[in-house]
């Protein structure tokens, strides 16, 4: 199976937008914030709207910053990144992520601290984009799902018990909760096994697209405007509040195998 890709690969040349790779990391969001502003301890912190021409900010900052590189060898790869107060996000935080490559496996760590003096939101997770095959067939377990509403933003949850589908005339673009910390992508060529240690996954593709992004995340899509500051609406929707020098950490590993 060397030469069958997992990851959807772009060659350096043509690597001119960093949603052309095959993974990036997302902090200290998932997804989208409505219309690009920020509800948080009563105050509206205004937002970059960062990917036009819709009116939200998507993904976070970390996926669009440059990283720099630590440490790294031929298996191994440790990247970090400092944010201060800008537009696009108004709290200070440092983040690290890790890279494992072994014979069948790759495996990623992600870490954030809030760096401000003050509590703030906090939440990640990844971005990978799997090589859609004609055959291929997605499975995973959950507990929910949002439903997305004509402006990408979720409206309500609906009970699911995940999805088990073919991907090649799937069309979706939902936000999972309960998720059980594992997916598996197979086809005829390779069975793929995604596993996580956080309990949400948004997964997105089309019939228009080559791939299926299978992303492991730590929230609901616009979770901390959606919660309000109401405690049990945050530990639902999976906010996650650090205080100051407060770190969350997370993994993923992405496992090839043969078709059973």
């Amino acid at each position: 199976m060397d030469d069958v890709p997992v990851l959807r690969s772009t060659p350096g040349a043509a690597l001119t937008d960093v949603r052309l790779s095959g993974c990036y990391p997302l902090v200290p969001f998932s997804n989208r914030i409505g219309h690009a502003t920020l509800q948080w301890n009563g105050t509206s912190h205004p937002l970059v709207r960062n990917f036009a021409p819709e009116p939200h900010a998507i993904h976070g900052v970390g996926w669009q910053r440059p990283w720099q590189l630590l440490e790294a060898d031929e298996t191994f790869a440790l990247l970090s990144f400092e944010h201060r107060p800008d537009p696009s996000w108004p709290f200070a935080f440092d983040c690290s992520q890790a890279f494992r490559l072994g014979p069948d496996a790759l495996e990623l760590t992600l870490s954030g601290t809030n760096q401000s003096d003050q509590p703030a939101p906090f939440g990640l997770g990844w971005h990978p984009y799997f090589v859609k095959r004609p055959d291929g067939h997605l499975r995973f377990r959950a507990g929910g799902r949002w439903e997305m509403g004509a402006d990408n933003l979720p409206t309500h949850r609906t009970s699911s018990t995940g999805l088990d589908a073919h991907t090649a005339a799937l069309a979706i673009d939902h936000c999972y909760d309960g998720w059980h910390g594992e997916a598996l992508l197979r086809d005829a060529r390779m069975s793929v096994r995604i596993t996580s240690s956080l309990d949400h996954l948004v997964v997105y593709t089309n019939d228009t697209r080559d791939f299926v992004a299978i992303e492991p995340v730590s929230h609901v899509n616009n979770a901390v405007n959606m919660a309000q500051g109401d405690a049990e609406r945050q530990r639902r929707f999976g906010v996650r509040i650090l205080q100051p020098g407060e770190s969350l950490s997370a993994s993923m590993r992405i496992e090839t195998g043969p078709t059973t």
